[in-house]
């Protein structure tokens, strides 16, 4: 089984699965829907999963996708370090237009989930950093949206990085601010 943690935004979860170690190694069930569901009440179905391979200082986000193709995630690390962030942008939340943030390692083994209408990104903390998400949708591009990972309204304490700047893709830089955006979820 493993252990939920919730975060102060409703819907954000933290997981700790259950490692299984000895002299050999370890073994982990990354994720059981069953399980999942029983824990935290949700009944969550993933269609694809992705994974990226970053430096050290790439930042990555803060993208979602709108309905009807509007995505939960769940996401880990498999090697290496993030600084994992989720930004609210349900439209009558209480905590709307506020961060979660949490470190997720190889090493930790820790999982995060984010359900539909949060925006999501990651700063990469080491070298050679594996990222993998499931989603529960498909990508389509034509739904794809994001916010700037620098938004003064929404406040994002990322980490610093020692020895890089950070690493930022043309569309991350250009993207627009939360007050500029003409969707709301």
């Amino acid at each position: 089984m493993m252990e939920i943690i919730k975060t102060d935004i409703e819907g954000l979860l933290i997981i700790e699965p259950r490692v299984h170690g000895d002299a050999r190694g370890y073994f982990m069930e990354i994720f059981s829907e069953r399980d999942f569901r029983a824990a935290t009440g949700l009944d969550v179905h993933f269609v694809q999963d992705n994974e990226s391979m970053s430096a050290k200082g790439v930042l990555r986000g803060m993208h979602f996708q709108k309905a009807p193709h509007a995505q939960s995630k769940l996401v880990r690390v498999v090697s290496g370090a993030v600084q994992d962030v989720a930004v609210d942008l349900r439209a009558g939340s209480p905590t709307f237009g506020r961060y979660s943030s949490v470190v997720l390692s190889g090493e930790n083994k820790r999982m995060f989930y984010i359900p539909e209408g949060f925006a999501h990104g990651f700063l990469t903390l080491e070298e050679n950093t594996v990222f993998q998400y499931k989603c529960g949708a498909f990508y389509e591009p034509s739904s794809e949206g994001s916010v700037r990972w620098d938004d003064p309204r929404i406040g994002v304490e990322w980490m610093q990085v020692s020895g890089s700047g950070w690493i930022l893709s043309e569309k991350d830089r250009k993207a627009p601010l939360l007050s500029e955006q003409p969707y709301r979820f």
